[in-house]
């Protein structure tokens, strides 16, 4: 998934984005909310960790503008000193998901953000479960049944996110920043056909253990997950 980080603080900042890179995250950085407003403009993010204190502009407006001016369904996280009743009322008013005052656990941090992942897609446990199979989000385990499907890391991170919006298809672009964030770069990457091997590849690990086609090509849009399988 792919978070934006709003802190000035560089070694915080990066502290925070190497854990979280180490959790399958993928992190952008911006020290001033002007940077923010420019990265928010044209990146998509899951979620966007926010402290109050900027060089440039209080925390607290670019919540209200990022809500109000930027399309986006980003789950925004406060992490902030300013600790205060006041300040948290108002973060969570302006439209923030949580508030979490420093100094903070990043352990605490990983787990609240899990928590808003499942709450906003409506799951209710670290286990997604589709026809026979079971994707264990906090082992990054599949099951088939009581048999392991083995699977690389990418091909779990997309599995999980076709799960996370079984009910909408996909693009190629969403599915690839979500595996690669921004690394990739250059348009000719992103429209390779890297995602195409990698669906093709867990549809004949998928298909092993359980004759079907779990996962529907939508002819010039992109990719769903199937429920059920087609034959």
């Amino acid at each position: 998934m792919n978070v934006l980080i709003i802190e000035d603080d560089r070694a915080l900042a990066r502290e925070l984005g190497l854990y979280l890179h180490n959790e399958r995250y993928h992190c952008d950085f911006a020290r001033t909310g002007r940077e923010a407003s420019e990265k928010l403009f044209v990146n998509e993010y899951d979620f966007v960790l926010l402290d109050l204190s900027l060089p440039d502009q209080d925390g607290l407006q670019l919540l209200a503008e990022i809500r109000q001016e930027h399309n986006q369904q980003a789950s925004i996280l406060i992490l902030s000193a300013r600790g205060t009743v006041d300040d948290r009322i108002k973060g969570l008013d302006l439209g923030a998901d949580d508030y979490l005052p420093k100094p903070y656990s990043l352990l605490e941090l990983v787990s609240r953000m899990q928590a808003i992942t499942r709450r906003k897609h409506g799951v209710k446990q670290d286990v997604l479960e589709f026809g026979p199979f079971a994707l264990n989000v906090s082992d990054r385990t599949l099951r088939h049944g009581e048999t392991e499907v083995v699977i690389t890391k990418k091909e779990f991170d997309l599995l999980h996110y076709l799960l996370l919006h079984r009910h909408k298809v996909l693009t190629r672009l969403q599915l690839s920043e979500h595996i690669w964030g921004n690394m990739i770069s250059d348009s000719d990457e992103r429209d390779s056909n890297f995602i195409d091997v990698h669906v093709k590849n867990l549809r004949r690990k998928l298909a092993t253990h359980a004759a079907g086609d779990w996962i529907e090509t939508v002819r010039g849009v992109g990719y769903r997950i199937h429920t059920t399988p087609e034959a």
